[in-house]
């Protein structure tokens, strides 16, 4: 191994360097504070389960994702968290089982087998919040807002929020009675968004012409709010939990109008993405420039049944790393140099550090200076012992 070797990361691995560790903490502090006015509290779960707890109920996708290893006490198989959401699930379910709404919120490290084709890495930092107990749409909408208000807080200009209902295309295959087979065959087709490859399927495994022709114009619904009118029209004779469904999305459209009306909507209804895992509405959220989504999220009831207390459940994670780089910090410039030693200048400097000033203490022979140490003031003797000055544009004291 060489030199160069060693200092290598796996690929998808990195390393958080100042000034943006400080962005970071910054920022995750502010976030957890926001959720906290809103009645949020945190959680912080381990970083490694056993198996059987930790991919209880959330499908192949985070099983492959997982980092598997053997617990040398027990000889069980654990995985490395890689998604923070079914363990505070089951912190809900099986360790407050606290009565009516809980809300419940989080910032944790995760590792992660292969990257997250949404929101990318393997070692994210990820923070959220998970509002359990309350099935009703205030719920869905409260998730919606705390997600653009964290990204409002990050410092997000513009904002582009895809939103769909994964209970659409749930109850249309109900409707149509698809064995497993061709379930699969239609998803494949449908995650393609490919208007030939749909219509060949369903062909094939849709029997009830106007049920075929509801599953086709599922590929061509996505765009603006106008896109809820024309579903309207294509999902005429479709079940009544359709109709439910475009109902909400309605509403949660005017909702977050009414305090966001800046932000930009955009519907799909053919969305699949966790078609496992959600069971209605799911938005992500995009800053121009970003190729991914810097907030997901949607709703996931019943996730805490296999922790034996099924609950209604809806939340949203961000990735802090990625989120911080929407504003890097810049350097503030607001610490104070000291020279390394000097009559009663320990006592200085810990006076000024008490009142929770920066200050910086050169150590005996050290030649760099302040510039390095994000200072643009000094301590200088003084007759009454020592008093803090701006550092001249050119002063570089060693």
């Amino acid at each position: 191994m060489t030199i160069a070797d060693r200092w290598l990361l796996p690929d998808g691995m990195d390393e958080v360097l100042p000034p943006q560790a400080s962005r970071m903490e910054e920022l995750r502090r502010a976030l957890l504070d926001l959720y906290h006015g809103w009645g949020y509290d945190q959680v912080m779960p381990p970083p490694v389960e056993f198996l059987d707890s930790l991919l209880t109920g959330t499908g192949t996708e985070l099983d492959l994702q997982t980092f598997k290893l053997t617990d040398q006490m027990t000889g069980r198989m654990m995985g490395a968290s890689a998604d923070v959401t079914p363990q505070v699930a089951r912190m809900d379910a099986h360790s407050l089982k606290r009565q009516g709404p809980v809300r419940l919120c989080y910032c944790a490290n995760v590792l992660r087998a292969k990257a997250d084709q949404y929101q990318g890495g393997r070692s994210p930092v990820q923070v959220g919040l998970e509002l359990f107990g309350h099935a009703g749409l205030e719920a869905d909408l409260e998730i919606l807002r705390l997600a653009l208000t964290s990204l409002s807080v990050a410092g997000a200009g513009e904002v582009h929020l895809a939103l769909g209902h994964i209970g659409i295309y749930r109850s249309l295959v109900e409707a149509a009675e698809l064995s497993s087979e061709q379930e699969r065959a239609v998803f494949e087709a449908l995650e393609l968004k490919s208007p030939g490859a749909l219509s060949s399927r369903v062909e094939e495994c849709v029997a009830d012409p106007a049920l075929a022709d509801m599953f086709r114009a599922l590929v061509r619904l996505h765009g603006g709010p106008e896109v809820l009118d024309e579903a309207r029209e294509a999902f005429a004779e479709a079940p009544q939990a359709v109709g439910a469904a475009l109902d909400q999305l309605r509403a949660l459209h005017r909702g977050v109008m009414a305090e966001h009306p800046e932000v930009e909507f955009y519907f799909d209804l053919a969305e699949l993405r966790g078609y496992q895992y959600h069971t209605g509405m799911m938005f992500s959220a995009y800053v121009p420039g970003y190729g991914q989504a810097l907030a997901k999220g949607g709703r996931y009831d019943d996730t805490g049944r296999a922790f034996g207390r099924a609950r209604p459940a809806t939340g949203f994670s961000l990735e802090l790393k990625l989120l911080a780089t929407l504003t890097p910090r810049e350097p503030r410039g607001d610490g104070i140099w000291a020279p390394a030693e000097g009559e009663g200048l320990a006592e200085a400097v810990k006076a000024l550090r008490q009142r929770g000033e920066r200050v910086v203490q050169a150590l005996p022979g050290q030649r760099t200076g302040p510039e390095q140490h994000d200072c643009q003031r000094h301590l200088v003797p003084a007759d009454d012992g020592w008093r803090v000055e701006a550092l001249p544009a050119s002063d570089d004291p060693t």
